[in-house]
C-alpha cells in the first residue's frame, strides 16, 4: 500500500515571514505535505534559498513585500489574487520586534511595531478572506508568549502581539461559519535572530540549544492544520522545556 496523501497536498498555503526563523520552518513543514507555497518576505535571495531548499515537485513563488508599508501590502494581495491557484492557507509568521521600558520606549517604536504586527495581517486577511472562503481555508497567527502575558521591557511589543490575538479571536468566530478554521500559536522563546537580539537586549548570553527550535513550533503548527475539518484547535502555547535563568 502506498503512503497516505496528505490532507494539504495540492493546497496553496501564503507563509509571510519566510524568509527565516518560524516562518521558514513552517514552510518547508507545509512544503513536506505536499502543500504549494508563495513565500513572502522583504529579501528575494532569501526567499529563493528557502525555495530552492525545498524537496518534492512543488511549484514554489517568492514575493517581496515590506509588510511595513500598506502599498507593498495591497500590491502583494493583488499579485496573491492574480494567480490562477486558490488560496487554502494564510499563515502569518512576519513579525518585528524592539526592546525598551515604557519610559524610554517612542510612540514611533510603537507604531512601527504595531504596521507589520498587527495592521499587514488585518489588510491582507481582509484582502483574501473572500478567497480563503470559497476554499473553506485555513488562516494560523504565529503570536508570542508576550500575546498573552507581557512583562517589563516588552510593552509596546506585547500590545501588537494582544490586538493580533483579539484580531485573530474575532475573526474565528466570523468565519467559523462559512467553514475557515483559524489558528493561533503562542510560542515562547525560539531559536531565531529575533531572540538573539532579546537576549542581548536583556544582557544574556544566548544559548540557542536550550531553546526551542523553529521546526518544533512548525511541526505543531502544521499538524493543526492538517487535522479532520471536524475539529478546529484554535490556540496553541508551546514552551521550552528547559529553562534558562
Amino acid at each position: 500500500m502506498g503512503a497516505a496523501v496528505s490532507a494539504l497536498h495540492g493546497q496553496v498555503a501564503v507563509v509571510t515571514g519566510a524568509s527565516s526563523g518560524i516562518g521558514a520552518a513552517i514552510a518547508h513543514a507545509l512544503a513536506a505535505q505536499g502543500a504549494r507555497l508563495w513565500l513572502v518576505g522583504r529579501r528575494l535571495a532569501a526567499l529563493e534559498s528557502v525555495a530552492q531548499s525545498m524537496h518534492g515537485p512543488q511549484c514554489h513563488r517568492c514575493a517581496v513585500a515590506d509588510l511595513a508599508v500598506d502599498a507593498d501590502v495591497k500590491a502583494l494581495a493583488s499579485t496573491l489574487l492574480q494567480d490562477d491557484a486558490p488560496i487554502d492557507i494564510l499563515v502569518h509568521a512576519a513579525g518585528v520586534f524592539e526592546w525598551g521600558a515604557l519610559e524610554s520606549a517612542s510612540a514611533g517604536d510603537l507604531d512601527a511595531q504595531y504596521r507589520t504586527n498587527v495592521r499587514a495581517p488585518f489588510v491582507l486577511t481582509h484582502a483574501l478572506l473572500p478567497a480563503l472562503k470559497s476554499r473553506q481555508g485555513q488562516v494560523a497567527f504565529v503570536n508570542s508568549s508576550a500575546g498573552l502575558s507581557a512583562r517589563a521591557n516588552v510593552g509596546h511589543y506585547a500590545a501588537t502581539k494582544h490586538a493580533l490575538k483579539a484580531l485573530a479571536d474575532s475573526l474565528r468566530e466570523e468565519v467559523n461559519p462559512a467553514g475557515v478554521r483559524v489558528l493561533c500559536v503562542f510560542p515562547g522563546r525560539t531559536a531565531s535572530a529575533m531572540q538573539a537580539q532579546v537576549h542581548a537586549a536583556e544582557a544574556r548570553v544566548y544559548r540557542p540549544e536550550l531553546l526551542m527550535q523553529p521546526q518544533d513550533v512548525a511541526a505543531v503548527t502544521v499538524h493543526a492544520l492538517t487535522l479532520p475539518r471536524r475539529a478546529e484547535v484554535t490556540d496553541i502555547m508551546i514552551r521550552p522545556q528547559l529553562k534558562t535563568t
